[in-house]
């Protein structure tokens, strides 16, 4: 009896092993960007980062983006900031540049990590660094709270729509803004299955597809991988 071969469809470029590993299995992974990030680089952004380098401050990260873009501009510097951050890529990012004692707190989401910032914030305002597409939870959650939101953006999200001819059993998404490109141009058939690499991406999926959504417990490539190959392993078909 062979098994079917089935074929995915990743919104971000990825290169993994679990990839090479899909392919063993049958499980074939085509990877399409539908949007990318561009730092910003100008001498006022430079030099309100370098200014804010100096200062003891809360400083937000919700996007490993937004991390290489800062640690970009301080080339190798470690301010003494109280970092609150999402976890998992983000926090390995932070880690990277800042340093793990620079964390003061990380959480799963952004509704969890504003909930940490306002028990835990030394002061009354923060620096969220961020991209122009940023969501609004959590620095509205923390103005409700009366913690003033300092909001500097360091990197641009650029959608990259395009028409794809091949169907797919399951498809791949990383971000919201990944989602509202991706579905200009396409909609995927009633039995593709969709993963979300978090919930505020599932919810821009639903908010736009009635199809079947998975949810990786936790946000990072490697896990999302796996669920995905764990999931059609569980429910392919044979013939």
């Amino acid at each position: 009896m062979q098994q079917s071969k089935i074929t995915i469809l990743s919104t971000r470029t990825i290169d993994h092993p679990l990839i090479r590993e899909a392919a063993s299995n049958t499980i074939i992974v085509d990877s399409i960007s539908f949007i990318k990030t561009e730092p910003i680089s100008s001498i006022e952004k430079q030099q309100e980062i370098e200014h804010l380098a100096t200062m003891q401050v809360s400083v937000i990260f919700t996007s490993v983006n937004a991390v290489e873009a800062v640690a970009g501009d301080l080339e190798g510097y470690q301010p003494g900031w109280q970092i609150f951050c999402i976890g998992y890529a983000t926090r390995d990012a932070v880690e990277k540049f800042f340093g793990k004692k620079s964390i003061a707190e990380t959480a799963p989401n952004a509704e969890d990590l504003a909930k940490a910032i306002i028990t835990k914030a030394e002061a009354d305002e923060v620096i969220f660094f961020c991209g122009d597409q940023r969501r609004d939870e959590l620095p509205n959650i923390l103005r409700s709270a009366d913690i003033e939101v300092n909001e500097i953006i360091v990197y641009h999200t650029v959608a990259i729509p395009q028409k794809v001819e091949k169907k797919y059993n399951g498809i791949l998404f990383f971000s919201p803004s990944a989602v509202r490109s991706f579905f200009q141009e396409n909609k995927p058939g009633d039995e593709t299955v969709l993963f979300a690499i978090g919930d505020t991406t599932a919810n821009e999926l639903r908010q736009i597809a009635g199809n079947k959504i998975i949810v990786s417990s936790k946000p990072d490539t490697e896990n999302l991988l796996n669920e995905m190959v764990t999931y059609f392993q569980k429910n392919r078909i044979h013939h």
